[in-house]
Order: C-alpha cells, then sequence, then structure tokens
C-alpha cells in the first residue's frame, strides 16, 4: 500500500512541477511578416513578426534593405540592423538618400520574408509618431490585444488547474491513510 501512495504523490507532483515549470503555449516559429515604414527622415523602420500571432520575433532577424527612386536611382543593398527601440524593430545601416524611394526589404532567417513598399526619405514630418507598431483599433492591434488577453487569462487557469491536483493529490493521500490505519487496526 505504501509503494502505491508513493507512486501516485510522485505522479501527481510530477504533474504539479510540470504545470508550474512549462512555459505558456505559444505558435511562434514558422513564416514571418515584415512591415517596412519610413522614420519621417532618413530611415526605414521595419517591423518583423510571426504571421500565425502576430507575435514579436525574437530570434535575429537577417534581412537586406534595397531601394529605387523615381528617377531611376538605386540603393543598396544594405543590411537591416536591430534597433534599441524594440526587439523585433530593424533599421537600415545605413540613411536612406533624399527622395520617394520603392523600398525592397528582404529576410532570410528565421524564415523568408520579402515585401516592397513607396517611402519618402529627408522630409521630417511636422509631428512625428511616437508609437512604431500597429495603428490603435487596426485589426492588427486588435489581435495582439486578443493576445495579450489569453496571455493574461492563462495564468489565473493554470494556478486553478495546480490547486485542483494539489487537492486531489491531498485526498488520495488522506484516503489511502484511512485505508492503511483501517487494515492496521483489523
Amino acid at each position: 500500500m505504501k509503494k502505491a501512495l508513493t507512486y501516485v504523490l510522485t505522479v501527481l507532483l510530477a504533474g504539479l512541477v510540470l504545470m508550474l515549470g512549462a512555459p505558456a503555449a505559444s505558435a511562434h516559429g514558422g513564416a514571418i511578416k515584415l512591415e517596412v515604414t519610413g522614420d519621417g527622415a532618413d530611415n526605414v523602420n521595419v517591423l518583423a513578426t510571426y504571421k500565425k500571432d502576430d507575435h514579436p520575433v525574437t530570434e535575429i532577424v537577417e534581412a537586406t534593405l534595397t531601394a529605387t527612386s523615381a528617377d531611376g536611382r538605386s540603393f543598396g543593398p544594405v543590411p537591416l540592423r536591430s534597433a534599441p527601440e524594440g526587439q523585433n524593430l530593424y533599421h537600415s545601416a545605413e540613411p536612406l538618400p533624399s527622395g520617394e524611394w520603392e523600398v525592397t526589404v528582404t529576410a532570410t532567417e528565421p524564415s523568408k520574408a520579402k515585401v516592397k513598399v513607396k517611402v519618402k526619405a529627408g522630409e521630417i514630418a511636422a509631428s512625428p509618431v511616437a508609437a512604431v507598431g500597429p495603428a490603435p483599433g487596426s485589426a492588427q492591434s486588435k489581435a495582439a490585444a486578443a493576445a495579450d488577453d489569453e496571455g493574461a487569462m492563462g495564468m489565473p487557469v493554470k494556478i486553478g488547474i495546480i490547486a485542483l491536483v494539489a487537492l486531489l493529490a491531498v485526498a488520495a493521500f488522506v484516503a489511502l491513510a484511512r485505508r492503511n490505519r483501517a487494515s492496521i487496526g483489523r
């Protein structure tokens, strides 16, 4: 009987440890998407997210930027560098010359992606945009908020499951202890 109790408690504790130590489920990996915008001056911002869940790409993104102006000038290829403003935000290693450009960003790692966008360089905006990312109220913004809500709801559910497993372990222990005492008393 003592062995059975030991096995039951071991299994329950292993389940409890797995629940506490398991990272949140995520759909990271796979295809990435690139959002390219001019920064209002002479650089380009590239935001890298996963296509499946719009979460930031936390791996290093290897990408290059090339551009062609309306008057036939060409620029690049220039590697993208990680920006200090965000984990999944990248800038071109060299400033883009003034003018209107059709910019092509091509990523090779962590997965292949390519995007073309028209940007203006050299013109400083009158009111710079403070936030980089999806506009408030956009479909991407709502998807990111929903993903954050899922993450916030995950912790109470995890705690509830852990509490339930702990209660079951205590109940199993008490039941086995009573059965063991009853068999000793006979």
